[in-house]
């Protein structure tokens, strides 16, 4: 059986390129269950794995990219599974060093799936994705440590606001009863931002910029931060006693020119958040949450639609932090 996938090939050079191929099931990868694929989507690190050089994420080629996909169950030698079955995969390297969702169909471990949230189709579970997962994770973190809306809350921030991951962090927290805070470079973005749930906006220029003082004063409760770098260094000096931020991104780079002193002497915290190899049960919690706590208003005006075809541009454009919200990719367009 033939189908259509975005398939990378490498020149003699070593430069990878990228075209809409037919592929047939032979050529998947070994795998327990095989998936017709609904919807994929983008995100920053598809953008890398859809560079000439493969972002240094691809070590194979041909490959099939697409770290996410969203679809039902074809053929399963795995219990946990059957034909029909609705089921999501994020994460565990697929897209990288397994071919992933940029395809109509999929083979993969059994193990590597979640089945489908109730409530979402899987339209909406890839509006959400690796973003928006990451994004419930951070959130999750963040109350781990504390953090619990209430009127004498300050405000958390969240950088990167336009993008997936900020997108959907901004829709969840305001969801959730918090004042949101939004930093964005892109002053065009305020509106969207706003209609996501935001109630301040914050110019990127406001914080992007060497720390002068370790510390500042006490303005955030919390923060989602999707940039890292001189941003990230800046925003610890500014939060509260014993508050956290949940670092996600690096789109500012992943230095981080920082002090020590807002953790000796305000407590802070700097919380790690994987979504990658994150174990089954945390996957399932977290798809929980979501079903939950993200308003399907909010997420679907998140969507813009998209084909493979459109898919090497759009990964360009996700590096350059020109793509808003949440890119849907229609497998069976």
């Amino acid at each position: 059986m033939s189908f259509s996938a975005l398939v990378l090939t490498q020149d003699a050079e070593g430069l990878a390129s990228s075209a809409v191929q037919s592929i047939t099931d032979d050529q998947l990868p070994e795998g327990d269950v095989t998936v017709s694929v609904e919807y994929s989507t983008l995100n920053y690190k598809d953008g890398l794995c859809l560079g000439s050089k493969g972002g240094g994420l691809v070590r194979f080629y041909p490959h099939v990219p697409g770290i996410d996909f969203a679809g039902t169950v074809e053929q399963s030698d795995d219990p946990a599974y059957k034909p029909g079955d609705k089921v999501v995969l994020t994460g565990w390297r697929v897209g990288e060093r397994w071919w992933g969702g940029y395809a109509q169909r999929a083979r993969v471990k059994g193990k590597w799936l979640v089945p489908l949230p109730q409530g979402l189709s899987t339209h909406d579970a890839m509006a959400v994705g690796t973003a928006g997962l990451t994004s419930m994770l951070a959130v999750m973190a963040l109350e781990a440590h504390g953090l619990t809306p209430g009127a004498d809350t300050a405000p958390v921030l969240v950088t990167g606001a336009a993008g997936g991951v900020g997108s959907v962090a901004v829709a969840l927290l305001a969801n959730l009863g918090y004042d949101v805070a939004a930093v964005t470079g892109r002053p065009e973005t305020e509106a969207y931002l706003r209609d996501l749930g935001a109630t301040s906006i914050v110019a990127r220029g406001d914080l992007n910029e060497t720390i002068k003082r370790p510390l500042e004063p006490e303005t955030w409760s919390g923060c989602i931060d999707a940039v890292g770098g001189e941003m990230l260094a800046r925003i610890l000096g500014q939060l509260q006693y014993r508050a956290s931020v949940a670092a996600v991104g690096l789109a500012g780079g992943s230095s981080l020119p920082a002090s020590v002193i807002p953790f000796l002497l305000r407590g802070v915290n700097l919380l790690g958040i994987d979504s990658v190899m994150q174990p089954y049960e945390n996957r399932v919690a977290a798809w929980e949450r979501i079903g939950m706590d993200l308003p399907l208003d909010k997420l679907r005006s998140m969507v813009v639609p998209a084909t493979l075809n459109e898919l090497p541009a759009l990964g360009k454009a996700i590096l350059k932090g020109q793509v808003k919200g949440r890119v849907v990719v229609d497998l069976q367009a």
